[in-house]
């Protein structure tokens, strides 16, 4: 049924995309009823060499990679439950109900993100994480950050234990099953596993900065594996899309068997499972999922009922997400709304605490409207019914100095209070994680607070500490190991009756509620 999406409009957007969204390169594909209807490349690889941008060019392509481990699991096991029993030899000190490996899948482990764990154990962001350093920091977990199963939070760390089980009960190495089990199938001939993120394949760099300050090389030093180590080019993404449409009628095709919809254990569907992404666009349901290591930004959606599918990939990190639905929006004819401006209501103004999860949630007033943040990146505000604030992801309703806050797609309800107060500056002394075997030194530097991490990578970079009202301070985390970084963290402070201070909470949405107890 080629010719059902609109192909003039498409091809208008795609030579947009160099303008809307700069940076040195990119390409961009469309696959249509199992064929390719739209495929550009543009700009450098590598500005300093000169190398042109092409499809045939790899590039790291990050989270996209978790459904490739996901579709080895399915294909080699079949069902994923037979290795529950391996995952003890993982987690050895975890107390509590233990995730399965459907947990793993489906982000609903409530295991803290190992990257963002990084951090806490004083990991530079040019720093290298070897190999060998993954086992024993998730083997360190002894809580989860929710009960496994009833909520949802992005655990790459989840997809690094799968890779040691797949490998453990194969006996094969992870790049040998993704070639036997998918990429010759698929018809994926370049692509390949990549662990080391030091040496990107065909010359490619991927570039921090914007228009605005410039373009400069990132450097990353990580290893990955099912989490994320996968390198391929366009060519080798739409070659992917292709064999999905040729598939699809097949009961026990990977794809179909992938993107079947999971529940979180209260019965309540889930957005995430088996390493996609399930929402909408416009009326139409997609799968996919986004890639982003430092320097490169990756987006790849399909429209099932269309048999649609739109790969972007970036040597650099403006949002290929909105490139993606840029191109969806565009062949499935559906308007873009403008942006319109909105009266605020100053009272929503401030600073929110969400005890239960140990975040904060910060409302921003600007010129441009409302701005909340609460995860890892902030979230542009609307009204919504009945004098709610909306965004894509959440629901924030006020009655006074309360927030009610909702995020369904991650099966979340919590209330959060006004923070008020002013601070007192007695934080500084040093800390220690017990959940972590970990220390957090804090300082005052003349009238400023700064602090830093240490833990199995060394001692961490100085990062800037900000009072949020009383006993409630931010630790802005904007530049990390893996991207994007885990945003900003939340410390309370904990005091005994005395009120001295007996320890803090410290958490991200990546990594919630990690207690330290002062110690000095």
């Amino acid at each position: 049924m080629t010719g059902a999406i609109d192909i003039s409009a498409l091809e208008r957007a795609i030579l947009c995309l160099p303008q809307q969204f700069k940076g040195p390169g990119g390409a961009v594909g469309v696959v249509e009823c199992g064929k390719i209807v739209a495929r550009q490349a543009w700009g450098y690889a590598n500005l300093a060499t000169g190398l042109a941008m092409t499809t045939a060019t790899r590039m790291p392509i990050c989270s996209i990679t978790k459904q490739f481990t996901c579709a080895v699991l399915l294909d080699l096991i079949g069902d994923p439950h037979l290795l529950d029993a391996r995952l003890a030899d993982y987690l050895p000190h975890l107390e509590g109900h233990p995730p399965g490996v459907v947990d793993l899948c489906n982000m609903q482990s409530g295991l803290r993100d190992y990257w963002a764990l990084t951090v806490l154990h004083g990991a530079h962001p040019e720093g290298v994480f070897p190999r060998e350093a993954a086992k024993p920091l998730l083997a360190s977990a002894r809580t989860t950050h929710f009960e496994p199963g009833k909520s949802y939070s992005y655990s790459n760390g989840n997809f690094r234990i799968l890779a040691d089980l797949l490998e453990e009960y194969a006996g094969r190495s992870l790049a040998e099953l993704y070639v036997q089990r998918i990429f010759d199938r698929a018809g994926m001939h370049t692509a390949l596993l990549t662990a080391d993120t030091s040496t990107p394949l065909d010359g490619v760099l991927g570039y921090e900065g914007n228009d605005r300050v410039g373009f400069f090389p990132a450097t990353n030093r990580i290893y990955w594996e099912g989490d994320a180590g996968i390198s391929a080019s366009l060519d080798d993404m739409l070659a992917w899309e292709i064999y999905i449409d040729a598939t699809r009628d097949d009961p026990d095709g990977l794809y179909r068997r992938l993107s079947e919809k999971q529940t979180f254990s209260d019965g309540k569907p889930a957005p995430y499972g088996y390493g996609l992404v399930h929402g909408h666009v416009g009326d139409a349901a997609t799968t996919g999922h986004a890639g982003g290591l430092r320097g490169f930004r990756l987006q790849r959606f399909h429209v099932a009922s269309r048999r649609l599918s739109v790969v972007v990939f970036f040597n650099h990190e403006a949002s290929a997400n909105e490139a993606a639905l840029t191109l969806l929006r565009a062949g499935l004819g559906i308007e873009e709304k403008p942006s319109q401006a909105y009266p605020v209501d100053p009272d929503w103004n401030g600073s929110y605490l969400d005890q239960s999860n140990g975040l904060l949630l910060e409302i921003h007033i600007s010129g441009e409207g409302m701005e909340a943040r609460y995860a890892t990146s902030p979230e542009r505000l609307f009204p919504g019914p009945g004098g709610t604030l909306v965004s894509p992801s959440m629901t924030l309703a006020r009655a006074g100095d309360t927030v009610r806050l909702e995020r369904p797609r991650e099966n979340l309800v919590a209330t959060a209070n006004r923070v008020t107060g002013d601070s007192v500056q007695d934080l500084p002394g040093r800390y220690f994680s017990p959940e972590l075997a970990a220390f957090l030194h804090i300082d005052m530097a003349g009238t400023c607070l700064f602090g830093c991490f240490e833990g199995l990578h060394g001692r961490g970079p100085m990062h800037a500490i900000y009072p949020a009202g009383k006993d409630v301070f931010v630790l802005p985390c904007q530049r990390s190991m893996d991207a994007p970084a885990p945003g900003r963290w939340t410390i309370q402070v904990n005091r005994n009756d005395a009120g001295q201070i007996c320890g803090l909470t410290v958490g991200c949405w990546l990594a919630r509620n990690i207690p330290y107890r002062k110690v000095d």
